[in-house]
């Protein structure tokens, strides 16, 4: 029997590529209309997958990507956080 794991993929709403899941930031929308970023990848609501990349994060920003996957207004605050976590890893690595 094959004992390695599938790894599940998903697909960059900014750049449209398959990554792994773990490549990739979950932005979710809750029923109340509430954009978070969601870390766990286990939230409830309309979830959009992002590259960390910032690159990635920039061309979502400036297309609009994000606010017409989850169908509501996305804060800029979310790209600045986006940004930030994206700085982190990148220090931690």
């Amino acid at each position: 029997m094959n004992s390695r794991k599938k790894v599940p993929m998903r697909k960059c709403v900014a750049t449209g590529e398959m990554r792994p899941k773990k490549e990739l930031v979950r932005i979710v929308r809750s029923k109340e209309g509430e954009v978070s970023i969601d870390l766990t990848g286990k939230k409830s609501g309309r979830g959009a997958y992002l590259s960390k990349e910032k690159e990635a994060i920039q061309l979502a920003k400036k297309r609009n990507i994000l606010s017409k996957q989850l169908e509501t207004a996305v804060d800029d605050a979310i790209y600045d956080e986006l940004n930030e976590l994206i700085e982190k890893e990148n220090r931690l690595s």
